[in-house]
């Protein structure tokens, strides 16, 4: 590690990974060309990042509140100017490498049980760069006594310089409300075929999830498209700001708001959940 974070590189590609600062990403490069939207320097903040993790749940709560197994659970608002407490308890918390070599790298979080979430667990990133491109994995394992509810993802944010148009595939999108939670489930194209691919460039704010995502995203760029891909992520969340210079394509486990509407499989104490993404060119 040196004074830019972890540096990894394999082929074309090059990726810079921070583990003081919520096991962010900081940038990801492909023949000097940023594919994620680079950190800037000397920045700390996750929302500056290239990408960071979403666990153990993804999105909002609404107001923080939610019921699991019978018992009440109450979550205050993690991040400024938000509501309600979004992308979980990692991207805020303290990482540490565990394994690392000039093409891979492990992060390592542990967290205690607390007012912020009421399980214990342990997450591990997994890194790996090839010639062909990245692929992450992070692991959660329940290290708690009881059984808790567990959502996963990545919120890699994306340049949108070069970009001419992304094309996916999906069953249903989630529409917002004015406070980005989930309420209604609408068709896949109600905001655009993206499935024949679409521009990025629209007058309104794009902030929902499309359910029954088919796990392949295609960015089509001016020098290569490329891929990304999920695994275990039946959900991507798509955030495309207006006048911006990224989006974000989120592969993700569960929805915004899931344990008070499609609440996940419970994570027993002992057991691990898995979600994978690849970044890598067409």
């Amino acid at each position: 590690m040196n004074s830019t974070g972890v540096v990894l590189s394999a082929g074309d590609w090059r990726l810079v990974l921070d583990p003081l600062h919520g096991g962010m990403v900081r940038a990801l490069t492909r023949r000097g060309q940023d594919i994620l939207r680079p950190m800037p320097e000397g920045a700390e903040a996750p929302f500056d990042s290239a990408c960071f993790p979403l666990a153990p749940y993804a999105n909002r709560i609404a107001g923080g509140r939610f019921t699991w197994r019978g018992q009440s659970h109450a979550l205050a608002p993690n991040a400024p100017g938000q509501k309600h407490p979004l992308h979980g308890t990692a991207w805020l918390g303290t990482w540490s490498v565990e394994t690392g070599a000039a093409d891979r790298a492990t992060l390592l979080h542990h967290h205690a049980a607390g007012p912020d979430w009421n399980w214990a667990f342990t997450l591990r990133q997994h890194f790996r760069l090839t010639a062909e491109g990245l692929e992450a994995r992070l692991e959660l394992t329940n290290t708690d006594d009881n059984a808790m509810p567990a959502g996963l993802g990545f919120h890699p944010w994306f340049t949108r310089r070069g970009v001419s148009a992304i094309a996916f595939t999906a069953k249903a999108v989630w529409l917002a409300d004015a406070e980005m939670l989930p309420t209604v489930r609408a068709t896949a194209d109600t905001l655009g075929d993206w499935k024949q691919g679409a521009a990025l460039e629209r007058p309104d704010l794009v902030d929902h999830c499309y359910a029954g995502w088919a796990g392949q995203l295609r960015i089509e760029r001016g020098d290569g498209d490329i891929v990304l891909e999920g695994e275990d992520t039946p959900y991507l969340h798509l955030y495309v700001p207006p006048g911006q210079d990224f989006f974000c394509a989120e592969p993700q486990s569960t929805m915004p708001d899931a344990v008070n509407r499609e609440a996940p499989a419970p994570l027993l104490p002992g057991e691990t959940r898995t979600v994978t993404m690849r970044i890598r060119s067409a």
